[in-house]
C-alpha cells in the first residue's frame, strides 16, 4: 500500500449528488446533501466600503492580513483620501489628541512636529500611510455612494454609485458592506430662520474657501465646540472686530502636558515629559525629533506612557468621583485665571454642569483671545439672520462682513443615503427613532452591514486610529466566519440589541456625559440618552471586541435546507494541506 504523505488532493467529491426527496403530500422536498469540499474551503465574496479616512484605510490592511479569497473596493467622495483631515481646513485646526497617539500603531511617524499635529500634517500622514501601504488600486476618489439596498434572496447589497467626475451612475453589489463614512463628516448650518438671508460671507468651517481673508473685516464666530476654540483664537489676530456668539458654555481645559504636571501624573509619564525638547507652543524640539528617530526604544516608552494616559482619562467622567472633583475645581481656577478674573466673562464662559458633560478640549489661546480688545462675547440664542448680520433673540442686530459657522455635525447617526434594509430605510428608521446599535458597529435587520463609530461607539474615548483598528479586527473575524461556515447573511437580533440599549441607558447617569447640558453626546440635547459614547472607559470597549458573541446574532446559511452544519464538508478538511500535527507544537497555549 502506498501512503499519500502529503495528504489528499482537496477537495475530495465521494458520490453524486441524491436525487430531491418526496414530502408526505407527494410535492417535492429538498433534501438535505453533504457539501463536496472539505472543512475549511473559503468562499469568494465581494467587499465594499464607504469612505478612505482613517477606518477604510486601515480595513484595507486587516482584510489583506486576515482573508484571502476576496475583492476589495473603497469609494470615497472626494478626491482624495483623509476623511475628517482632508476636509478640515479652517485656520487652527488640528486634533486635540496627542500626535504619536493619533496614528496607526502598525505605522508609526517619528517626526511629528507638534504634541497636537495640524490638520494639513494628519492629512499628509494619511496619504504617505496610503502610498507607502500600496492601497489606491482598492479605493476610486469621486465615487460618491448614492444608495443601498438589501437583496434577500442573493444576500447581497446592491449599490448605486455615481462618479463624481463624469457624472456617471454604476451599479455594483456587496456581498458584505462597510460603512466608515464617521460620525464627525455630515456638517450642518445652524438651526436659524433666513439662513441665506445674509448678504455677506457666509462660511463653515467644515467647507473653508482657501481664499478667504479675515483680515480688516468685522467677523461673527457661531460656536464653541472643539472646531470653535480653534477658529477664534486664529481669526482674532486679523478680524478689525470679532463676536463670538454660543448658547452653551463649556470647559477648556489647560494643556495636556500642563494638566498632567499640574495634577501629578504618574513618574513614568512625569520622568519622560522631563526628557522632551518642547516649546511654549508644544513644537517638538529637533533634538527630540531625531532622537524619535534614532532610539526605538525610547520612542516606544514615550508613545506608551502617553496612550496609558489616555487611557486612564476615564475616571475623570464618572459622576461623583474624586477625581472627578479636583479635575472640575482644577479647571475652573485654570478658566478664570486665562479670562484675567473677569466677571463677565467668567459667569459666560464657565459651566454650572460637570465637568465632560461636553467634550473636553485644550483651548488656552482660546480663553486668551477672548480677552482682547476687539472680542466681544456673546451668550445667548439667535433669532434670525438679516441681509447685515445677525439678529439675536433679544432683538439686536449685530453687523458684521462675515458669518463663521462652527456648528459642528450632523451626529444623529442618520446615513446620508438611503440604505435599505429588511425592515426599511435606515435613513428613516434613525430619524423617527433613537440610534441603536450593537457594540457601536452592527444594526438590527441590517444583514452584512457594519459600520465604524455608529451609535454609542468610543468616539469621547480617545485616538480613533486605534479605535479603528479593533473594530477592524473584529468585523473581520466575523467576516470569516461567514466564508468559511457557509453562513450567508448575518446581523444582530433585536433583541441583543434592545438588551445593549438597556444596559447603556441604566449605565449613562453614573457618568457626566448623561448630565443636563447641551452636547453632541445627546445629539445636541439638553437631555435625553447618550447616543454618541460607549458605556465604559477605553479599555473596556477594547475588551468588550475581544469575542464574538454568536448568541446575539441571527443567521442565514448556505445549503439545501440551511443546514448550520453544512459546512463541516465531506469529512476531509483543508488543514489536511499542511502540517496535521501542529497541535502537539504549543500544548500549554492559551486559549
Amino acid at each position: 500500500m502506498v501512503i499519500n504523505t502529503s495528504g489528499p488532493e482537496l477537495p475530495i467529491r465521494t458520490h453524486d449528488l441524491p436525487t430531491p426527496a418526496l414530502s408526505q403530500n407527494g410535492s417535492l422536498e429538498e433534501s438535505y446533501t453533504v457539501r463536496e469540499e472539505p472543512l475549511g474551503t473559503i468562499k469568494h465574496l465581494r467587499i465594499v466600503g464607504i469612505g478612505a479616512g482613517a477606518s477604510g484605510l486601515n480595513m484595507i490592511r486587516t482584510l489583506r492580513l486576515n482573508l484571502t479569497d476576496y475583492d476589495f473596493v473603497i469609494y470615497e467622495k472626494n478626491q482624495d483620501v483623509g476623511g475628517t483631515w482632508f476636509e478640515n481646513r479652517y485656520p487652527g485646526c488640528r486634533c486635540d489628541i496627542p500626535s504619536h497617539n493619533y496614528q496607526f500603531s502598525w505605522k508609526p511617524k517619528h517626526d511629528w512636529t507638534n504634541f497636537h499635529a495640524s490638520a494639513d500634517e494628519i492629512g499628509g500622514y494619511l496619504r504617505q500611510v496610503c502610498d507607502e501601504e500600496h492601497m489606491r488600486d482598492s479605493i476610486k476618489t469621486s465615487h460618491r455612494v448614492e444608495f443601498a439596498q438589501w437583496d434577500e434572496e442573493k444576500a447581497r447589497w446592491d449599490l448605486m454609485v455615481q462618479d463624481l467626475t463624469t457624472g456617471e451612475s454604476i451599479n455594483d453589489y456587496a456581498d458584505f458592506l462597510l460603512d466608515g463614512t464617521g460620525i464627525l463628516n455630515n456638517w450642518k448650518w445652524p438651526d436659524v430662520e433666513d439662513l441665506m438671508a445674509f448678504d455677506g460671507d457666509l462660511v463653515h468651517t467644515a467647507n473653508w474657501p482657501e481664499d478667504f481673508d479675515a483680515a480688516g473685516k468685522v467677523v461673527a464666530v457661531i460656536g464653541n465646540g472643539s472646531t470653535g476654540i480653534q477658529v477664534v483664537p486664529e481669526l482674532q489676530k486679523k478680524a478689525e472686530k470679532l463676536y463670538h456668539l454660543f448658547r452653551t458654555p463649556t470647559w477648556v481645559t489647560p494643556p495636556r502636558i500642563m494638566a498632567w504636571k499640574m495634577i501629578g501624573q504618574s513618574k513614568e509619564l512625569l520622568q519622560i515629559l522631563g526628557e522632551i525638547g518642547i516649546d511654549d507652543q508644544e513644537n517638538f524640539s529637533q533634538e527630540t525629533i531625531e532622537r524619535f528617530k534614532s532610539d526605538p526604544e525610547f520612542y516606544r516608552r514615550f508613545v506608551k506612557a502617553v496612550e496609558k494616559e489616555v487611557n486612564n482619562a476615564f475616571p475623570m467622567v464618572v459622576t461623583g468621583s474624586p477625581v472627578q472633583a479636583i479635575a472640575q475645581q482644577m479647571t475652573k481656577q485654570y478658566m478664570t485665571m486665562m479670562l484675567g478674573g473677569n466677571k463677565e466673562l467668567c459667569e459666560a464662559m464657565i459651566p454650572d454642569f460637570p465637568l465632560g458633560t461636553r467634550r473636553l478640549t485644550p483651548g488656552q489661546d482660546y480663553l486668551k483671545a477672548l480677552t482682547k480688545e476687539n472680542v466681544e462675547v456673546r451668550r445667548g440664542g439667535i433669532r434670525r439672520f438679516v441681509p447685515e448680520g445677525i439678529q439675536l433673540e433679544s432683538g439686536e442686530v449685530i453687523k458684521v462682513d462675515a458669518i463663521i459657522c462652527a456648528t459642528g455635525f450632523n451626529t444623529s447617526f442618520c446615513p446620508r443615503f438611503p440604505i435599505v434594509g429588511r425592515n426599511g430605510n435606515l435613513q428613516k428608521k434613525f430619524r423617527d427613532e433613537v440610534p441603536k446599535s450593537y457594540m457601536s458597529c452592527a444594526i438590527a435587520d441590517m444583514p452584512n452591514y457594519f459600520v465604524f463609530l455608529g451609535p454609542n461607539a468610543p468616539i469621547g474615548h480617545g485616538s480613533v486610529f486605534t479605535l479603528t483598528e479593533h473594530i477592524a479586527k473584529y468585523i473581520t473575524r466575523i467576516i470569516k466566519k461567514c466564508q468559511t461556515e457557509c453562513i450567508k447573511a448575518i446581523c444582530p437580533s433585536q433583541d441583543a440589541i434592545d438588551d445593549y440599549f438597556e444596559h447603556i441607558a441604566a449605565f449613562m447617569p453614573r457618568t457626566t456625559w448623561g448630565a443636563e447640558g447641551r452636547s453632541w453626546f445627546k445629539n445636541g440635547q439638553e437631555s435625553g440618552p447618550v447616543t454618541a459614547l460607549h458605556p465604559g472607559s477605553r479599555i473596556h470597549f477594547f475588551h468588550m471586541l475581544e469575542n464574538f458573541r454568536g448568541e446575539d446574532w441571527d443567521y442565514v446559511y448556505d445549503g439545501p435546507k440551511r443546514n448550520r452544519f453544512y459546512y463541516l464538508g465531506n469529512g476531509f478538511s483543508t488543514k489536511e494541506k499542511g502540517d496535521t500535527t501542529w497541535y502537539l507544537d504549543n500544548p500549554d497555549s492559551k486559549l
